[in-house]
């Protein structure tokens, strides 16, 4: 990115401003600083002590996340005292559970034949459901949990998560995000709650206290609040860019939901992409030392983003207040040659180095790494099992919002003489699913242990049910057409909407709308589904149909959709987002749901109809 280039001119430049914005951050939450519970000292004292015997090396070590079978060779995890491993896209640890779990038990072992035997934390984008592997129970993305509003599902489905991903080896979720999105162009949508602060900081705390169950149980995972902090709110959207927000809006739409991850104990907070006011967050010292850490208490691990140390200015990026970077891609040497180098010079304090290691170290005694620094194997026959799914369904029967309903079209008679279900996305559970699901911009493909829309409707339909998956095979004798739109899969700046000139737009496919209009034109009643990771134009296609709903990206457990379409359960689920009326909403920086703009959009937040 352009920004960090600039940044030493920025500050030179802009020290003043820079100053009044961290006093202002100051004035606004308050300086209070969190004193450790007696409960507690025991493990500061073992932080304490360990941290006493640690050299250098050892301590940049564990401030180091490397990527396994692409940044470390064979001896490097006890060579170079690596403290935390991430599993991406990329090989994968094997085919079955046992093989993953060994994998990363093989790593944990050499973290722990070194010299202090600290052992690593395991990382990965968990961010609905254990998402990386094949067959593990995947739920409704943040977006469709937003719309169901329910704080205690979050914390459940968040604890099912932690089991499956310590059915897999992993113990730590680059999860929840608590962005406040500002505009649907951002390709990031759908991994946020909602636009609404207040329900954000709910959900927010809930997930944190699923994902760590404060750490009294076998499968806790350390939680991760991100991306730290403006992301979803930058200018016209755009997934790393710069957000021009004051420190007053700042303080009031986008820190409650870290203030609330703090409160719950959140373990992590991931640093973000964008600028903010022009100076790149992995940089800020203003708002990562003195706002977060000071100002808010927390004392857990600020964590990078992807090669955030070499791509936002290197040593800054540690004073400023980054406990451990992310170093992959070949950037592991690179970062602690550097930070050695620097801390020699004195460039950077050993205050500041020993302040990074506390808090890993922290962390990892709080989660009982110490003790226990291997996956509980008993956890295994557990993953994507029925009673996991059972609850991933009831997710997403919660989150579907239903925008209209002319004629009591729903809910459907399972008598129905003949049913057409139309559109691709009725019949892949990898569309209706989106990006971070078994890989990391998703898949058009069916996936292990899924069910589909179809597949419901297929289960409780007592009458015939056709599938016309391009509408190109009309069922003109039809007593009702259910279509399914809606997006491909994406993820980070791939779904970002720019020029209009992109794959992605906010506006429906124009095949798509050919589906709905082939069946409306015909006389068939219609019933269309929106599968997509935020609100779309719907505008033209609400007014023609009988019945809308909104599916958003529900994960493995499409046959949810059947039990609400037929009457089994009434919709609950309510707009997370204001919904836009037209694409000239969305020509200024911000779309309807930003406070200073009247746009009057198609559907006001918290809209939904029920039975």
């Amino acid at each position: 990115m352009h920004f960090h280039s600039n940044m030493i001119s920025y500050l030179n430049k802009n020290i003043a401003n820079i100053v009044l914005f961290t006093v202002l951050i100051f004035l606004l939450i308050g300086t209070s600083f969190t004193t450790i519970p007696k409960s507690k000292l025991t493990i500061e004292e073992k932080v304490d002590s360990l941290l006493s015997l640690m050299t250098l090396d050892e301590k940049i070590g564990q401030m180091t996340q490397v990527r396994h079978f692409y940044d470390i060779s064979e001896d490097d995890i006890s060579n170079k005292f690596i403290g935390s491993v991430i599993h991406t896209q990329g090989p994968i640890p094997g085919e079955t559970v046992d093989d993953w779990q060994s994998k990363f038990r093989d790593l944990q072992n050499q973290a722990l034949s070194t010299r202090l035997g600290i052992p690593l934390l395991f990382g990965v984008d968990a961010v609905h459901g254990q998402n990386t592997f094949e067959g593990a129970t995947i739920f409704p993305h943040n977006i469709g949990m937003g719309a169901s509003g329910n704080p205690d599902m979050v914390m459940k489905s968040a604890e099912i998560t932690a089991i499956e991903m310590h059915a897999t080896g992993l113990n730590w979720t680059f999860s929840p995000c608590v962005a406040i999105p500002y505009n649907e162009k951002w390709g990031r949508v759908y991994e946020a709650f909602s636009e609404s602060t207040p329900l954000t900081c709910e959900l927010t705390y809930a997930a944190v206290k699923g994902y760590q169950s404060d750490f009294n149980t076998s499968h806790s995972v350390l939680a991760t609040a991100k991306h730290f902090i403006g992301d979803g709110a930058t200018d016209y959207g755009i997934e790393g860019g710069n957000t021009s927000l004051s420190a007053e809006e700042i303080n009031n739409r986008l820190l409650p939901p870290y203030k609330a991850a703090v409160d719950a104990g959140v373990g992590a907070i991931m640093v973000s992409f964008n600028s903010v006011l022009g100076s790149n967050m992995h940089a800020h010292k203003a708002l990562i030392t003195d706002t977060l850490k000071r100002g808010m208490g927390f004392d857990g691990i600020v964590l990078t983003d992807w090669k955030g140390f070499s791509r936002f200015g290197g040593i800054n990026v540690i004073n400023a207040g980054v406990d451990m970077v992310m170093a992959v891609d070949g950037d592991m040497h690179y970062f602690q040659s550097k930070l050695k180098e620097s801390v020699i010079q004195d460039s950077v304090s050993m205050e500041r180095i020993n302040d990074a290691v506390k808090r890993i170290l922290r962390q990892k005694y709080r989660m009982g790494l110490f003790d226990n620094p291997f996956p509980d194997s008993s956890l295994s026959i557990k993953l994507g099992c029925d009673e996991h799914r059972k609850i991933a369904k009831q997710a997403v029967r919660e989150s579907l919002v239903l925008l209209k309903n002319e004629n009591k079209t729903l809910p459907l008679k399972k008598e129905t003489k003949k049913i057409v279900v139309v559109g691709e996305h009725a019949n892949n559970s990898g569309l209706q699913s989106g990006g971070w699901t078994v890989n990391w911009r998703g898949t058009a493909k069916n996936y292990k242990g899924a069910t589909t829309i179809l597949e419901g409707i297929q289960r409780l339909s007592y009458g015939d049910v056709v599938y016309d998956t391009l509408a190109d095979g009309l069922v003109r004798d039809a007593d009702i057409a259910i279509i399914v739109v809606g997006e491909n899969p994406y993820v980070e700046f791939f779904g970002d909407i720019g020029d209009g000139t992109g794959e992605f737009t906010l506006d429906l496919k124009k095949e798509h709308k050919d589906y709905i209009d082939s069946y409306v034109d015909i006389g068939i009643p219609t019933v269309v589904i929106l599968i997509s990771g935020r609100p779309m134009i719907i505008t033209d296609e609400l007014n023609k149909t009988d019945a809308f709903v909104v599916g958003w990206l529900p994960g493995s457990e499409g046959d949810g959709f059947a039990e609400v379409l037929f009457g089994d359960y009434n919709f609950t689920g309510k707009l997370p987002h204001s919904w836009p009326a037209n694409l000239n909403q969305y020509e200024g920086k911000y779309g309807p749901n930003y406070w200073n703009i009247d746009a009057n959009p198609l559907f006001q937040f918290g809209y939904g109809l029920a039975y």
